[in-house]
């Protein structure tokens, strides 16, 4: 059976996961020690001792980049398949950390650690992060921040508590195309800001099914399916849907394509407008069973107005799905005002990215591509100088060494993130207007709306709330 823990509630006793083995899970520590009093406190000229839970595949860049930094020292690493893909390419270039298959085994010996690196699955990014922030060690955590919104919300409470260092994947932040984007609003280049359309017209390669598959499968020898399952229900291990990769489809371990780019294309946006909590949301998509996503959606939000907006609320417009873009009169735009393709060929937007509509020009701002003016012809002659690039993993370890500050710490990266699982919420309750209480964590506009802001998690598994 699964155990539902709702907004507020603690997890008590052997339930719930946070200091370690024997505190949390065995009812020796108490929830409320506060992590400063585990914290390690850095000299100039050591190193921060790394762990990262979930080292294969976009985990292993993570990890590799995060590396990098002359001050940072790998000494655990955690995945739950063994194989060479996996755990092992990471073991082998870091011959030195320990290895483990259950994160929690990780924390146990977090005395040896100063700081996490989570890149799992999106369904089990906040029970490791939550159980680490407790232990007072600094978290970087993969894109979308939670799988509920919920838990997006105790991330940042925990990160405030505990006064840790902490940053979202979300790399491309750092990347000088967003930054540039941004410096241009910032600069009121394009005036104040009256609507922003953002797509992602790319395909959905990890959708595989249109629902759950019967029977069961051998799971492989050293894949570790309970702990890759976590805090989810128990289902039988099928291949190529699940684990590596495909998982991404799967309602119930992750948040569909708006969970895998919003809080990248979405970014920007947010930064350029200094955007809060939208006040409602409301969505179309294409139909969808309880177990996997939509294949095609439209999502419209409405945000309060900020300094860089045109009017007293602005409107925040997504689409995804194959092929799927704002119209180019929705924009203002023909072909004619964006610039030519190759040989002449007519404009295009781009696959993916945002254009944010101002009083006096608008910006194109392509997924990692530079911005840029349109109509075209009236920039023809404008040069735009890029942003310098930041290094969004090595910065991490320079903030918790006291000499940089991260830009997508939970404080930015929580409420980005909520918005972006508020889209997912309506993709569930197509054409209602849900409106939303940010303050008091209260979303209104269609029966069963609210019940999606958190989830159950299985016996053993809830995660330990601040």
């Amino acid at each position: 059976m699964r155990s539902r823990t709702r907004p507020g509630e603690r997890s008590t006793g052997g339930g719930g996961l946070g200091v370690s083995r024997r505190g949390l899970l065995g009812g020796g520590v108490a929830v409320g020690l506060s992590a400063l009093g585990w914290s390690r406190a850095l000299g100039a000229n050591e190193r921060v001792r790394i762990a990262s839970i979930g080292c294969g595949g976009k985990g292993f860049s993570d990890l590799l980049d995060t590396a990098k930094s002359p001050h940072a020292e790998v000494v655990a690493l955690c995945n739950i398949d063994e194989s060479k893909a996996h755990l092992g390419a990471a073991a082998e270039k870091f011959p030195m950390a320990k290895t483990f298959t259950d994160w929690r085994r990780l924390l146990d010996d977090a005395g040896t650690l100063d700081a996490v690196i989570v890149s799992t699955p999106d369904h089990m990014h906040a029970a490791p992060s939550l159980a680490a922030m407790h232990l007072g060690k600094h978290v970087q955590c993969q894109k979308p921040l939670t799988h509920t919104l919920f838990e997006a919300r105790q991330l940042r409470q925990a990160a405030e508590r505990f006064k840790l260092v902490t940053q979202m994947g979300n790399q491309i932040q750092s990347h000088p195309a967003y930054r540039t984007a941004v410096k241009l609003v910032h600069d009121g280049k394009i005036g104040a800001v009256k609507a922003v359309h953002s797509w992602q017209a790319g395909g959905m390669p990890w959708r595989k099914l249109d629902d759950r598959p019967a029977g069961a499968a051998d799971v492989p020898a050293g894949v570790h399916w309970d702990e890759w399952l976590g805090v989810a229900d128990t289902r039988p291990f099928q291949p190529e849907i699940y684990h590596p990769f495909n998982w991404r489809a799967w309602q119930e371990f992750a948040n569909g394509q708006l969970g895998d780019f919003g809080c990248h294309i979405l970014d920007p946006v947010f930064m350029a407008l200094g955007l809060t909590a939208p006040l409602s949301v409301r969505a179309e998509a294409t139909p969808m069973n309880r177990e996997v996503w939509y294949t095609k959606s439209t999502v419209r939000w409405l945000f309060p107005g900020t300094p860089r907006t045109a009017g007293p609320t602005i409107e925040v417009t997504w689409y995804d799905g194959q092929g799927h873009k704002p119209a180019l009169d929705v924009l203002g735009l023909t072909a004619a005002d964006l610039p030519a393709g190759k040989d002449g060929a007519e404009g295009t937007l781009p696959n993916s990215g945002s254009v944010l509509i101002g009083t006096t020009a608008s910006l194109v701002v392509p997924h990692v591509g530079m911005p840029y003016y349109v109509p075209a012809q009236r920039f023809a002659d404008v040069t735009i100088e890029p942003e310098p690039a930041r290094d969004h993993y090595t910065s991490w370890i320079d903030a918790i060494r006291g000499t940089e500050r991260t830009t997508s710490h939970f404080g930015y990266a929580g409420p980005l993130t909520e918005t972006v699982l508020l889209g997912t919420i309506a993709i569930r309750h197509p054409g209602a207007l849900l409106g939303w209480d940010a303050d008091a964590m209260a979303l209104t506009g269609a029966a069963g709306a609210s019940g999606l802001l958190t989830k159950g998690y299985r016996g053993g598994w809830q995660p330990a709330w601040v």
